[in-house]
């Protein structure tokens, strides 16, 4: 057998193995990448890979669905994407940046979820308050409901950088930057902040992954804490695409199993946010 062939197995093995240990705990990653982050010239435009994979960024999994895709020009409007698309393992949408300054694309996702027993057999089902209301058989045993709202979003700048796209929306898990996340460099530190419903989130765990996680055999994640206003500092290693998340559940563990199952008047509510970063050479 070719021994360059053995070489590349046994270093695919051992980048399989040491990725299942981490990666546990997350399961599957969602992201956007983008084809630059920041542009220049006459109405220039981007592409955007929209996935959920395993690695960063690499498509290995699924395809992102873009039903909550929203885009945010620098005035504040909202922009329709073009040549959108869906495959097997990712989803793409072209964005044209007529304006200058900076752009939020996001795709926000907000359901209920409903899990129980019925006849000993577990079933899920997904649906709106009213929906559920109606498809929840009698009889259900251990019956669960809640809502998941989870952001994932880049920020992309054309010509000069500008903050209003950057706003929170007041709903869900959201990331404010305090520093301009297009203006990212290696060996500088860049501060932002978490909010929960357009309020500080704080002692909230974030993780923040360089990308290119097939290429080596450690997950090179850095773990960091918000502080009492839901604030943060990252000192970027290197340049490169960063991948940052946070998630919030609302289980009461203390409480035991009865305290984790949600109602329809009162479901568990679940928090979730990603964002991709470009951290530039200085």
């Amino acid at each position: 057998m070719n021994i360059r062939f053995l070489r590349q197995s046994a270093i695919a093995l051992g980048l399989s193995l040491a990725a299942l240990a981490p990666f546990s705990a997350q399961a599957h990653r969602s992201w956007l990448l983008p084809s630059a982050t920041v542009l220049s010239g006459s109405e220039p435009w981007v592409t955007v890979d929209a996935a959920v994979s395993n690695d960063l960024f690499y498509f290995e999994h699924n395809a992102m669905r873009l039903d909550g895709l929203a885009i945010t020009a620098p005035d504040g409007t909202a922009l329709k994407p073009e040549n959108s698309s869906t495959g097997r393992y990712r989803s793409s949408f072209d964005v044209k940046l007529a304006q200058s300054g900076t752009y939020r694309l996001a795709v926000a996702m907000d359901g209920l979820f409903a899990s129980f027993k019925l006849k000993g057999e577990q079933k899920r089902i997904r649906g709106t308050a009213e929906s559920l209301a109606k498809d929840i058989p009698e009889g259900a045993e251990e019956l669960s409901v809640s809502r998941s709202q989870t952001r994932t979003e880049v920020f992309v700048t054309a010509g000069k950088p500008s903050k209003d796209a950057l706003k929170p929306t007041g709903a869900g898990l959201e990331l404010l930057p305090i520093t301009h996340p297009n203006d990212l460099y290696a060996g500088e530190a860049a501060q932002f902040q978490f909010l929960i419903d357009g309020k500080p989130a704080p002692n909230l765990e974030v993780a923040v992954i360089p990308g290119g996680i097939r290429y080596r055999d450690k997950l090179n994640e850095m773990k960091l804490t918000t502080d009492a206003e839901g604030k943060f500092s990252v000192k970027w290693p290197e340049p490169g695409m960063y991948w940052l998340n946070a998630s919030v559940g609302s289980g009461r563990p203390d409480e035991g199993a009865a305290a984790q199952r949600g109602t329809l008047d009162k479901p568990l509510r679940r928090l979730g946010y990603a964002v991709t970063l470009e951290v530039q050479k200085p």
